[in-house]
C-alpha cells in the first residue's frame, strides 16, 4: 500500500498505503505518493518521508475541521454520520461494503452510510503512486483505489486502510500487520484489514469530542 499526498489550493491533502487519503473532489490532482517500495523478500522496507510526514499532519488538521463542523451541526448526536459514493469505483463494491462494515462495527461515534450528497467519494483506476485519499480541507474529498495495488496487496485492507484516513488516522509504517495503518509496511503477505484497539479508540475519541481531545498525545 502507498504513502501520503499534500496537493496545493483545491486538492490540499492526500495519503496513502504507504496508503493515502481524502475527503470531496475528482482525482486529479496528486498529494505525497503513499505506495510501498519494491517487496524484498515479501516484505516492504519503507518508513515515510518528512514530506510525508507534513502531509499526515495537514490532512489530520483537515479531517478535525470536518468534525468539528459535523458536531455543531449535531451536538445532541450520539454519533456523527459521513456520508460517501462509491459509484465511481464498481470493481471494489464489495470491498468498500466489507470495510464500511468493519469501521461501523468498530467505533460508535462516527458512522459511514452511503448516500447522496456525500462527503467523500471512492474511486478507481491506474496510477503509478498507488491508492490514495485526498481531501479539500474544508471536509470534502476522495479515496482513490489504484487496481495494481488491490492485486498485489489485500483489496479490503487497502480500502480499510484509505477509509482511516479519511477517519482521522495517519499512516505508521514502521507498525506490525495488526495495526491497519501500517500499510503497506509489513508486506504484501499481511492481510488484516481490522483496526486495532489503539486505532478504534483514537477515532472514538476524535469524532466524539472533536477538537477539544485531537491535539490530546
Amino acid at each position: 500500500m502507498p504513502r501520503s499526498k499534500v496537493l496545493a489550493s483545491a486538492l490540499t491533502t492526500a495519503l496513502g498505503l504507504g496508503l493515502a487519503v481524502s475527503l470531496g473532489a475528482s482525482p486529479a490532482a496528486a498529494a505525497p505518493d503513499d505506495r510501498a517500495v519494491s517487496p524484498a523478500n515479501g516484505k516492504v522496507a519503507y518508513a515515510g518521508s518528512a514530506e510525508e510526514a507534513k502531509a499526515n499532519q495537514a490532512f489530520f488538521d483537515a479531517v478535525v475541521k470536518s468534525v468539528a463542523k459535523k458536531r455543531a451541526a449535531a451536538p445532541g448526536a450520539a454519533a456523527v454520520t459521513v456520508v460517501y459514493s462509491a459509484s465511481n469505483a464498481p470493481s471494489f463494491r464489495t470491498q468498500i461494503a466489507r470495510s464500511t462494515q468493519i469501521w461501523n462495527s468498530s467505533v460508535v461515534n462516527v458512522r459511514l452510510v452511503e448516500g447522496s450528497n456525500p462527503d467523500f467519494r471512492y474511486y478507481e483506476g491506474n496510477d503509478s503512486r498507488g491508492s490514495y485519499a485526498s481531501t479539500d480541507g474544508h471536509g470534502s474529498g476522495y479515496i482513490f483505489l489504484d487496481y495494481r495495488q488491490n492485486q498485489q496487496y489485500d483489496s479490503t485492507r487497502v480500502t480499510a486502510h484509505e477509509t482511516g484516513h479519511v477517519l482521522g488516522l495517519p499512516d505508521r509504517y514502521s507498525g506490525p500487520c495488526s495495526e491497519l495503518m501500517s500499510g503497506g509496511g509489513p508486506g504484501t503477505s499481511c492481510r488484516n484489514a481490522q483496526p486495532n484497539a489503539q486505532e478504534r479508540a483514537r477515532v472514538d475519541q476524535l469524532w466524539r469530542y472533536g477538537l477539544a481531545s485531537a491535539f490530546k498525545g
